[in-house]
């Protein structure tokens, strides 16, 4: 009798994971546990950043790994395009607008979600990067699933 010898996760598998995503000072921005289910992708697809898809090429299921992403293959660089000045009476007028602050922008591709970088007397500067640009990430994972793309 052959044993089924488990195959390793390649580009257009279905991979299903459990993990924990870190910054370099420990703070967990991100865990599986926080949602209803763990992650499922299509390797390959585009449907996480580029160095989560290299690290689980290659894995089997049941495995575990721990590894960092570098920005640029993460979130990317801050882009300085991406800080716009707006008028502070553009904001709403029922809170006091401070650096560090989450606001959310209307845009015709919806909402987008922006940190205030500066406030002045008349303008504040909204940061529209991701907030994770500029970050190495590091992540703990568990592949729990692998299946052949239908």
């Amino acid at each position: 009798m052959a044993v089924k010898k488990e195959s390793q996760v390649k580009k257009g598998n279905i991979v299903t994971i459990e993990y924990e995503g870190k910054l370099e000072d420990g703070t967990v921005f991100d865990s599986s546990k926080n949602h209803d289910k763990p992650l499922e992708f299509e390797v390959g697809s585009g449907m996480v950043i580029p160095g989560f898809d290299k690290a689980v090429t290659g894995m089997k299921k049941g495995q575990e790994k721990e590894f960092s992403i570098e920005s640029k293959d993460a979130y990317g660089e801050p882009r300085k395009e991406l800080m716009k000045e707006i008028p502070r009476s553009a904001l709403p007028q029922d809170k006091e607008p401070k650096e560090g602050m989450m606001v959310v922008i209307g845009t015709p591709q919806g909402q987008i979600p922006a940190k205030i970088a500066k406030v002045t007397k008349d303008l504040v500067t909204l940061d529209l990067n991701h907030p994770l640009a500029g970050k190495k990430l590091i992540f703990k994972i568990k592949i729990l699933e692998v299946k052949e793309k239908k």
